[in-house]
């Protein structure tokens, strides 16, 4: 009997972590497909890690074979060492339509060797962009893999780096502000060359001498609804994502979340007096 007891614990722990497995994608081509120039895409690890490829000649990017409603997406990223001045690696949410555009941004930056990383994050609802936030990141990302996440629900969006929040956008339609809400994002990153306004405004030009640049993905966790998906995709009240946990923030995340302001934030159009006569209605206080 204690022989039979041992192998239903045994049976049931396989069959828990494959059912656990199965939600995470276990290599990269399961989940995603190259978008342009797939010869600077390198899997490694069997497939579990790639390199993204920046010279001369091209950069290269890829996406989420499914669009998704609503979750939360993160991947670990190893960005470009040294001397990176002039390129972008981005991580972003994309609809991928024309008229009625939604997207929100990670877009890292690139630098000169020894000055900091800086992240931009934006959001484009309803068509309409134009919210970029700067921060400098408090860690060489370059030295090893660091998790960005993006958590998107019905109450609010929130980026975060390594489990500290860096950006919360909430959900304001009720006053006028436009959300993302009325259409399923995929996946996408891309490394390109981008310095006629990555570093410090386009003055830092890229060194192609020290070219190729290297980028490195692990990890890709995407827990969402994919879309076409199952029924209860509709109901945001089925998904963890949408439960009391992910409304706001916590006590330990808004500390963090202020420390990131106060000591790393560098840019926030919502304080740029020059670009906006106007203040933009999602940066009144209250909202």
């Amino acid at each position: 009997m204690a022989t039979f007891g041992v192998l239903i614990i045994l049976s049931l722990w396989v069959l828990v972590s494959a059912i656990c497995a199965w939600g995470r994608p276990a290599t990269f081509v399961q989940d995603f497909r190259s978008t342009w120039s797939e010869s600077h895409i390198k899997q490694i690890d069997q497939g579990r890690a790639i390199q993204l490829i920046l010279d001369q000649n091209s950069g290269c990017g890829f996406a989420s074979r499914r669009k998704y409603m609503f979750g939360r997406v993160s991947m670990k990223i190893k960005l470009i060492p040294g001397d990176s001045a002039g390129t972008v690696t981005a991580f972003y949410l994309n609809s991928d339509t024309d008229t009625i555009h939604d997207e929100l941004d990670f877009e890292f930056l690139g630098n000169r060797s020894g000055q900091p990383y800086t992240v931009q994050t934006n959001i484009y609802a309803h068509g309409k962009g134009g919210r970029e936030q700067r921060v400098n990141l408090w860690f060489d990302p370059a030295l090893d893999y660091h998790n960005y996440t993006i958590l998107w629900n019905h109450r609010h969006i929130v980026f975060s780096v390594d489990d500290f929040p860096i950006r919360v956008f909430k959900n304001n339609e009720d006053k006028g502000v436009p959300y993302p809400m009325m259409q399923p994002m995929g996946i996408y990153s891309t490394l390109w060359e981008a310095d006629n306004w990555a570093t410090r405004g386009g003055l830092e030009k890229i060194n192609w001498n020290k070219a190729p640049f290297y980028a490195y993905y692990k990890d890709f966790d995407i827990e969402g609804c994919a879309v076409p998906g199952a029924a209860n995709c509709s109901s945001n009240l089925s998904n963890w994502w949408e439960g009391p946990t992910y409304q706001a923030l916590n006590a330990i995340q808004n500390r963090r979340y202020k420390w990131v302001r106060l000591n790393h934030l560098i840019y926030d159009y919502c304080q740029d007096k020059s670009r906006f006569l106007v203040t933009p209605p999602e940066c009144l206080a209250g909202i």
